[in-house]
């Protein structure tokens, strides 16, 4: 049992979560992907299992949210790029312009 009275299980990436800081991208990924693997591979008891699940969900949360950022970013770059070429082309078309 652990100090919240919860079974201990040996569910990837649990200690790293209790530091308080989420994983990059590509650790939620990686991690994810063996979280699949071993729900997919059986053998866990049921707790071990709901442990699994539910840290599947986290990681998968965190892969959307990065996604979303990257996401946001890229858009924003984007933006900026059209509003640069809309001012240049702006710019030559003006009498004395480039």
């Amino acid at each position: 049992m652990t100090t919240n009275g919860t079974a201990a299980t040996d569910v990837p990436g649990e200690a790293a979560d209790a530091a308080g800081s989420e994983p990059s991208y590509e650790q939620a990924r990686g991690e994810l992907v063996e979280v699949v693997q071993r729900l997919e591979a059986g053998g866990s008891t049921l707790e071990e299992s709901l442990a699994l699940w539910e840290r599947g969900e986290e990681l998968a949360r965190v892969c959307r949210e990065r996604l979303a950022g990257a996401r946001e970013r890229l858009d924003a770059a984007l933006a900026e790029e059209g509003a640069e070429e809309e001012r240049d082309a702006a710019s030559a078309a003006e009498p004395g312009g480039r």
